[in-house]
């Protein structure tokens, strides 16, 4: 009997009834810190100890604090933490509440034969003061919030909205070997051959194995740049990366490294004011965004091809980091670049990554890796790397020269510039064009997402065929960016199409579904699907809440109350946004409309007095205040204010059509028409616009 229970248990079979072993459970794994992979990772750990990772957030200290110290403009601060390295580095200072601040004179850390070792102002004549979000003590400047999910690792924000208060804690201080590849505890199990280790041995108790690039080789083609074999399948590698190297919004910190980052992230499409037209970086957008819009994504490239994921830097200088992959023989020569050898023209960055200098004395290389189009430029207005150099010429001239040193130029990867240039500009013509980018499964799928949020401003997209296909999308940013553009529709229409789409695999898409079909459609949904509506809708509450101590998230909430009928709610929500940010107006625009719900419109025009006190520029209330000044038949009134909204912010087509209807109805056509086409010049494509000055310059025959 002894023989044949020792032989059951070898065999994992229970010695109660001889059925199957329970598996081992596997236990959560924990956070053991950096230096736990130094016995055995011992190359890596040594590389990560010098990167920017290692050194992202560092306790201050006179060995860790690069700036002078001594000079006035800083002696009187006590920084807490150093944030970054190089070329700048920026200092914490505490203040109550669990708050960090992130100062506004940050300390050049650039060689002085180069600028640097200066203190210098990130926001040069702005004299920004107390109060206002950009200041150092403002909201905008609140470590908690803006920075320290990608400076730290397992960092939980611990925000408490009935406080005020944070309780932030990390686990490592600076962004550690866990940060990308998970808490390590069940590793090291497995390594040491600790506890229940043979419950480990299949993932050899990794969170995630980033091995994307194993057993993988480049071969080279006829054309000189090489190939992928076999081609990337997955993107768990570009994922890790872009939880930090993007532009995006987060809304949960309960996801680890190797889970679906749209589980917790929101990344930024190719939106006017991140991105120019053809895609290019404009404002600081941290990489992602770049590249994954370029054909060498498209190829199979990942980060590390190119960088060494421990140390951060590239895995070879200049050009040769190219070569890996681009024969020079055929790239590396003057018949390519046109250049002369060793020039700055003749470097692969120089025209494929031209960079953008941000933060004062930062430049960041867009990601892209796009061919040059001075053409466009002279077309669309969108910069070129040829015109960064050559700055004393026009873009006409450096069109001219590619013509010329190429017979026939290629039009390059990103072919999506002209579609988004006039949907820009407000035109119908462009729907067409954004729905076949929709429609293009040869597009970046961050590109197809782009061109669907762009053709969602007009009505006829919500209808579309392209849009309904690309709710069954392989890509889960497409599907959320067909969901929101479904969003515009009528409550039938959100109801029929988006109700499966609450059984998405990923939060992202669920919430931008739950949140669509909040308020009218939920009466239309199906019984079977009202479970799933609650449980997504309370995801999409959770993500607000999440940000509570953002007014843009107490204002969602506020929205959605608003929406549903809660009025109460609503008021709180709008009234706590304020009290977080007086200056953030649309809250004021949005208690006031609360008020007039309630039959008070005098508390409506006094809500956005209130704000005007506070934010006399801001374009938006004065629009609501005159809107309010009309519904109350003080019509001289109205019309200031409205003028005043138009003259504040004159690019908003509605202000201009409004203001418009407000001089018509009060007996003043001339003027109307005057103003409609003074606008209509600004913007030639608004419908709104040209429908009122034809019925107005047809009623004045």
């Amino acid at each position: 009997m002894v023989a044949i229970v020792a032989a059951g248990l070898v065999a994992g079979w229970l010695i109660r009834g001889f059925g199957p072993a329970s598996p081992v459970p596997v236990p959560a794994p924990e956070f053991a810190g950096s230096d736990s992979c130094a016995g055995c990772h011992t190359e890596q750990h040594s590389l990560w100890r010098n990167s920017q990772h290692a050194l992202a957030m560092q306790e201050a200290t006179p060995a860790t604090i690069l700036g002078d110290t001594d000079n006035p403009a800083v002696a009187d601060f006590d920084f807490k933490y150093t944030f970054g390295i190089a070329p700048l580095q920026q200092y914490l200072v505490p203040l109550p509440g669990g708050r960090l601040q992130a100062f506004g004179i940050a300390w050049d850390s650039r060689p002085a034969e180069n600028g640097g070792q200066r203190w210098f102002d990130l926001y040069p004549g702005q004299d920004l003061e107390p109060g206002d979000p950009l200041h150092w003590a403002g909201i905008d400047q609140t470590w908690n919030y803006q920075c320290a999910d990608c400076h730290s690792t397992n960092l939980r924000k611990n925000y408490d909205s009935e406080t005020g208060e944070y309780k932030t804690t990390w686990s490592e201080i600076s962004v550690g070997c866990e940060a990308c590849h998970g808490p390590a505890s069940n590793h090291i199990n497995w390594a040491n051959k600790w506890g229940d280790w043979r419950a480990l041995e299949d993932s050899r108790g990794l969170s995630v194995a980033l091995d994307e690039r194993r057993g993988i080789a480049w071969l080279p083609t006829a054309t000189g740049s090489a190939a992928r074999s076999p081609p990337r399948t997955e993107a768990r590698e570009v994922g890790t990366c872009a939880r930090c190297h993007s532009r995006r919004g987060q809304f949960s910190d309960d996801i680890r490294a190797g889970q679906d980052w749209l589980d917790a992230f929101r990344p930024a499409l190719l939106e006017p004011g991140l991105y120019h037209a053809d895609g290019q970086q404009h404002d600081e957008v941290y990489t992602w965004g770049s590249f994954v819009q370029s054909r060498m994504y498209s190829a199979g490239v990942t980060c590390s091809d190119c960088h060494d994921p421990h140390s951060g830097k590239p895995r070879a200088q200049g050009n040769a980091v190219c070569a890996h992959c681009h024969e020079p023989a055929v790239f590396d020569a003057a018949s390519h670049h046109h250049h002369a050898a060793n020039s700055a023209g003749a470097q692969c960055t120089s025209c494929h990554m031209p960079a953008t200098i941000y933060m004062i004395v930062d430049p960041r290389r867009d990601h892209s890796l796009r061919i040059p189009r001075p053409d466009r430029s002279v077309t669309i207005g969108t910069p070129n790397a040829c015109n960064d150099c050559h700055t004393d010429r026009e873009p006409q001239w450096a069109a001219d020269a590619i013509r010329g040193w190429f017979l026939q130029p290629k039009p390059g990867y990103q072919t999506f510039a002209e579609a988004f240039a006039i949907a820009d500009q407000g035109s119908p013509a462009a729907v067409g064009p954004l729905l076949d980018l929709a429609d293009d499964r040869t597009q970046a799928a961050l590109v197809r997402a782009s061109a669907i949020a762009r053709a969602a401003r007009y009505p006829e997209a919500t209808g579309a065929g392209a849009v309904a296909r690309a709710l069954g999308d392989v890509d889960a940013l497409v599907r959320s960016a067909a969901v929101e553009a479904l969003g515009n529709a009528d409550a039938a229409t959100r109801a029929n199409r988006l109700t499966g789409m609450l059984k998405d695999p990923v939060r992202l898409v669920r919430m931008a579904a739950a949140r669509a079909l909040a308020g009218e459609p939920e009466g239309l949904l199906p019984p079977d699907a009202r479970s799933r509506f609650t449980a997504a809708l309370g995801e999409w509450i959770a993500a607000q809440r999440f940000n509570a101590d953002r007014p843009e998230s107490l204002t969602n909430l506020g929205a959605l109350y608003l929406e549903r009928g809660a009025i109460d709610e609503a008021e709180k929500f709008f009234s706590q946004a304020i009290k977080l940010d007086p200056t953030f107006i649309q809250a004021s625009v949005n208690l006031a409309d609360v008020r007039r719900a309630r039959g008070d419109e005098a508390g409506a025009e006094r809500t956005l007095r209130e704000a005007l006190i506070r934010n006399s520029d801001a374009a938006a209330v004065h629009h609501a205040l005159g809107l309010s000044l009309i519904r109350q038949g003080r019509t001289a009134d109205a019309l200031a204010a409205l003028r005043d909204a138009q003259r504040l912010e004159p690019m908003n087509a509605r202000f201009a059509f409004v203001y418009s209807v407000a001089l018509h109805d009060t007996g003043n056509p001339a003027a109307a028409i005057a103003n409609l086409r003074e606008a209509l010049r600004r913007h030639p494509y608004d419908r709104d616009m040209m429908a009122a000055l034809t019925a107005y310059e047809r009623e004045s025959r």
